[in-house]
């Protein structure tokens, strides 16, 4: 087999097919890891973590008469390069120590940038060099990178994109973000968190985080705008330049008044596009989407029976887990006679805003979309006992489940201090099918975020402890059928 990328999603596709026991090539043409660690997940998160803590610091003493806590930018990125380089050394240890022992007759590494000639053949370039490789299998996991808009230059300078925002020599005065989706609302999270930025987003639609529901996506913009972030809704970009040693930014709103603002950097982040254009892919007679680049695939395997496609180049859900899945899905469809598709349904993301948003299967919007039947019970924090002794209690838990006797899981959004840790079993519960019942009677740890889950489905089941007709503002229940929304008040 070759492997075309060695980020995550193809890195997890060598190692899977080394458990069968076939002869690997991978080749990357820049770094082992790709934006698992490098501009991507581990660097963004690493900067959300410490943002967190410095933000954490500062509100806990708001109200005392403290010094506010500050930390350089050259101190921010000590801490990035630690955390980058410590990965990076796992990966480079692994893929040398790989070749010395005695899988080495199945394992070899490639650095350069491969190309396809035919379906079965491949050429690495890396310099002037070239060699050809012949393989009875390809994936291709090539990874994505950052959209960029024609009629505005990012210099990586004054405007950049997420492949840049992390270099920066420091903290900007002013920043303003291109898009409202997940990567925007991170870094405008990440930036406003410092304290030293002014941030604005730039959205055209009427809210940010636009496929989430509202209540998720107004619980985000309100802790972004408490922390005095402008967002700019309903505004499209007119345009955007260096001038000098600034940027300047011209917008019009949704009254068609057009507005012209300076600040110190820009980021773009509006969507990434897959690195698919130079794979020679014709060549293959592999198909690809017209306008995104994506590879057109079925379960990971394209239109050429033995190449198949994970990862941001497939187009589904650009991250990292998901990458590795689909990877270790095709490896398995092809050595191991997996024919059960790959699903999505429980797919659990997390969102690194204030509060953290993870979420798994559907939300409201999409159920009503489908006209999907289902009930909705949702808990505010300030009820969970885990919560009130963190001082943390806004967010919430909201599940969506089948109107009928069974309950099935639809999906889940959890909004909150350790949200991401609240998931896991409910998409264990989508997977297998199954209802609620197993979640009520569970024996969760005390004190626990995660009982907020469990109060939720007993609610469901008419058993909570406390009841939403007592605290109506703080527990929901209701059904959607048929277009119209009914409340079930628990007693």
């Amino acid at each position: 087999m070759c492997v075309i990328g060695g980020g995550p999603a193809g890195y997890a596709a060598a190692m899977r097919a080394i458990d069968y026991g076939k002869r690997v090539i991978l080749v990357e043409r820049s770094r082992l890891g790709g934006t698992g660690i490098y501009d991507g997940a581990l660097s963004s998160k690493t900067l959300w973590e410490l943002s967190e803590k410095v933000y954490d610091v500062n509100h806990a003493f708001t109200e005392r008469e403290t010094p506010h806590f500050e930390i350089s930018w050259k101190e921010v990125q000590k801490t990035l390069e630690e955390a980058i380089l410590d990965r990076k050394f796992q990966y480079s240890c692994h893929q040398k120590l790989l070749e010395k022992v005695p899988l080495s007759k199945l394992f070899k590494y490639e650095r350069g940038t491969a190309r396809f000639l035919s379906p079965t053949e491949i050429e690495v370039q890396r310099g002037n060099q070239r060699k050809k490789i012949s393989a009875d299998y390809t994936v291709v996991a090539a990874g994505s990178r950052p959209r960029r808009l024609p009629k505005f230059e990012v210099d990586e300078k004054y405007i950049l994109s997420s492949n840049g925002i992390d270099d920066i020599e420091d903290y900007p005065e002013s920043l303003v973000i291109v898009g409202g989706g997940v990567i925007g609302c991170e870094y405008a999270t990440i930036f406003s968190n410092f304290g030293k930025t002014k941030v604005s987003i730039i959205d055209r639609q009427d809210r940010i985080l636009p496929f989430e529901d509202r209540d998720v996506s107004n619980m985000v913009a309100r802790n972004l705008e408490k922390k005095g972030v402008k967002i700019h809704y309903n505004s499209s970009l007119l345009d955007l330049r260096k001038k000098d040693d600034k940027v300047i930014y011209k917008i019009r709103h949704a009254d068609g008044s057009e507005e012209e603002i300076e600040v110190e950097k820009a980021l773009l982040s509006i969507g990434r596009v897959p690195n698919t254009e130079h794979l020679g892919l014709q060549n293959a007679g592999v198909q690809v989407q017209e306008k995104s680049g994506h590879i057109v695939e079925e379960d990971t395997q394209t239109n050429v029976q033995n190449i198949y496609a994970v990862g941001d180049v497939s187009g589904h859900i650009a991250l990292v887990n998901m990458g590795e899945i689909e990877a270790r899905h095709a490896v398995e469809k092809i050595f191991g006679n997996n024919t059960e598709p790959l699903t999505y349904r429980n797919v659990c993301t997390i969102m690194f805003t204030h509060p953290i948003v993870a979420s798994v299967g559907m939300h409201e919007d999409q159920c009503r979309e489908q006209n999907i039947p289902h009930k909705v019970v949702k808990i505010d924090y300030s009820l969970i006992a885990r919560a009130i002794a963190m001082r943390a209690t806004e967010g919430f838990f909201k599940i969506i489940v089948t109107d009928d006797e069974e309950m099935k899981i639809l999906g889940m959004r959890a909004c909150g201090a350790h949200s991401s840790s609240a998931i896991q079993a409910v998409a264990l519960l989508i997977k297998m099918d199954m209802g609620i019942e197993a979640l009520a009677e569970l024996a969760h740890p005390h004190p626990s975020i995660i009982e907020g889950i469990q109060e939720c489905v007993r609610m469901l089941l008419n058993k909570s402890v406390f009841k939403s007709s007592v605290f109506a503002d703080k527990m929901q229940c209701y059904a959607w059928r048929d277009g119209h929304v009914e409340a079930l008040q628990r007693l």
